[in-house]
């Protein structure tokens, strides 16, 4: 169950993402060779005849791709010139580039109002759920209902505000928590969280619960945990995109395939509704990754495009696509490393 709802999720994100890329070159006029769900050999595949584009599905359920033509150095003659993807205008491949991960943000949106509406929006509030006696923070003087306004000097909005920061925490010194006690008074409370070691992992465990069980329902309140969540998604991925480049995120705690195969089969006890909120989860991921000006990825094509509007001129196909296939390579390389330290993080 927990590898066909693995399929189902990242084949889902995948398919969302792709298609956003093939209904825009479709609209911008561009010849699509291949729309395919997957990576490997072909184990299905259909063509109309009212459509050039062979949509496939192939062995390996994890990745994907649209095919267009133009996209590669070699001249298909076949294909008029007016319906490649260099022939059109900046604007038009700009919108072919970002709707892919466009498509993974606006269906991440909808997942999250749809949580808020059916099964009602979680409070966010950055408000301590619980305390357990006798631990850290209790002795240390936090108490349930503690309002956290800074997290070692972080400003702090919402409840996964705390998770994050305290994820990212070096844990080299103790935690300081600025708070709001009940009574409105402002407390600075260090926190030396217990360290436990597993033979998978290194834990901190301060004693503190930030999840609160009560929940508003109706549109309004699924609108504003939509609108909350989705920054916080967000805020989420620059944080952590920053701290890979300071070294306060390491490379061996990003997951891969393998890790996220992990979170499903966690998420699928949890129920239903967590499950939805890790495929939005994923989505934004997905959809931020690729926007980084990284060449191999949209953000990638899109920073040659910006290139060209600077320069006036575009870069020649050949350093273009030769530098995408390096990069490509690099990438590949590190999805290598980053699955084997999942495996490792198995046994």
């Amino acid at each position: 169950m927990t590898l066909l709802l693995f399929i189902i999720i990242l084949g889902a994100i995948i398919l969302i993402h792709e298609g956003g890329h093939f209904l825009f070159a479709k609209k911008m006029g561009v010849y699509v060779y291949e729309f395919a769900i997957g990576m490997g050999p072909r184990i299905w595949s259909h063509q109309s005849k009212k459509d050039e584009t062979l949509y496939s599905i192939r062995l390996i359920p994890i990745g994907g791709f649209v095919s267009l033509a133009g996209e590669e150095v070699e001249d298909d003659k076949k294909v008029p010139k007016s319906k490649k993807l260099q022939a059109k205008k900046p604007w038009q491949r700009f919108l072919i580039m970002f709707f892919g991960p466009g498509f993974n943000f606006i269906s991440a949106i909808l997942v999250l109002f749809a949580i808020g509406l059916f099964w009602g929006a979680p409070n966010m509030d950055p408000v301590l759920y619980d305390v357990t006696k006798d631990s850290r923070a209790y002795e240390a003087g936090l108490r349930k209902n503690d309002t956290i306004l800074e997290v070692n000097g972080h400003k702090i909005s919402t409840s996964d505000d705390i998770a994050l920061y305290l994820a990212v925490d070096q844990h080299k010194k103790a935690t300081t928590f600025k708070v709001q006690k009940q009574d409105g008074d402002i407390e600075t409370i260090k926190v030396s969280p217990k360290k436990v070691k597993t033979k998978k992992t290194t834990e901190y465990q301060y004693g503190i619960t930030m999840s609160s069980k009560v929940k508003e329902y109706g549109i309004g309140s699924a609108f504003t945990y939509m609108i909350r969540k989705t920054g916080s998604l967000f805020k989420q991925m620059f944080i952590t995109v920053k701290y890979l480049f300071t070294g306060s995120v390491r490379l061996n705690q990003l997951s891969g395939p393998v890790g996220i195969y992990s979170i499903v089969g966690e998420q699928r006890k949890a129920g239903f509704v967590n499950l939805l909120n890790l495929f939005a989860l994923l989505s934004i991921n997905v959809g931020f990754i690729n926007l980084l000006p990284i060449p191999a990825f949209d953000g990638g094509h899109i920073l040659f495009i910006i290139i060209e509007k600077i320069k006036g001129s575009p870069v020649k196909p050949e350093i273009e696509n030769m530098i995408h296939t390096v990069f490509l390579f690099l990438l590949l390389a590190l999805m290598l490393y980053i699955t084997f330290q999942d495996v490792i993080k198995l046994f």
